[in-house]
């Protein structure tokens, strides 16, 4: 029988993408998706008990509370979902190898192409709950860090990917503002997944960026989903990150991932690139 590798957060994005990729590109596992229908993971004796019963030869680690708005307002229950769940995951896989999705946000970004040697800086309760994360999990020497940028594809409830954002904002006749000079790497999750696939085989763990080839604004990406989407009559209007009156944003958290793209046996795409060539997918 072949080992089993547990995916948590298997409703979300890249989860889901991981699971249904899973059996042309990882074949030689027993995929196990962990969504919050099976299991709480914040229920540490439910979880624990669960390992025993599974035990899992690897773990992917995808399920976070990701909204930066819900990890502002409740700061303890998005501690408890990104730190002290990965943490307890971590103490469970020991001897195995465990991956863990983090994220740009870890960065101030105010220099963008980030390599894995820079200093973290996070401004938010988002990504100081993903720094502090990334910390417990790479004092394992056979655990990964892989920081991510926006993801897109088509989820489950169709409201992970930053394209059904807007998508679904255009679907309620919305018109948005985009920041003209808030850079991100955005990649497709189905990317994403093919890439952890790959490195899964490679046994070279460590922390690692994954992202896209391209650095865009906001507004630029904005541009890039609306051409897909015509029929929606998509608004957009420009504007500048320091016009928002929120909680700090990094300018800049661009991704260099050629690190891992060493290991690849395909070029991570820009997004400009990969759309032109799939304009069918659901995007």
């Amino acid at each position: 029988m072949p080992a089993v590798a547990w995916i948590t957060g298997a409703g979300g994005l890249i989860g889901n993408y991981l699971v249904q990729t899973a059996p042309n590109l990882a074949p030689f596992w027993n995929i196990r998706a962990i969504t919050r229908e099976l299991i709480d993971l914040t229920d540490f004796r439910a979880l624990k008990q669960l390992f025993r019963n599974e035990s899992p030869s690897l773990i992917v680690h995808c399920a976070a509370l990701s909204r930066s708005p819900e990890c502002q307002i409740d700061p303890i229950r998005a501690r408890r979902i990104n730190v002290d769940v990965t943490a307890c995951l971590a103490e469970l896989s020991v001897e195995i190898p465990m991956i863990f999705l983090s994220s740009d946000l870890v960065f101030d970004g105010r220099r963008g192409d980030y390599v894995e040697t820079d200093s973290v800086n996070p401004l938010s309760v988002y990504a100081e709950t993903k720094a502090d994360a990334e910390e417990i999990v790479l004092r394992n020497p056979r655990h990964t860090v892989l920081r991510t940028s926006l993801n897109g594809g088509a989820s489950p409830k169709g409201n992970r990917g930053f394209n059904e954002e807007l998508r679904r904002a255009w679907q309620d006749g919305k018109a948005l503002t985009l920041f003209t000079d808030e850079f991100r790497s955005p990649i497709p999750a189905i990317v994403t997944a093919q890439a952890i696939w790959e490195f899964v085989r490679h046994h070279q763990p460590g922390l690692y960026h994954l992202a896209g080839a391209e650095k865009l604004s906001r507004w630029q990406i904005g541009k890039l989903i609306a051409a897909r989407w015509p029929q929606l009559r998509p608004h957009i209007e420009p504007d500048s990150i320091a016009s928002f009156k929120g909680m700090p944003r990094p300018p800049d958290s661009s991704l260099n991932s050629s690190k891992i793209q060493k290991l690849l046996s395909f070029p991570l795409p820009s997004l400009t690139g990969w759309l032109q060539e799939h304009p069918t997918d659901i995007f």
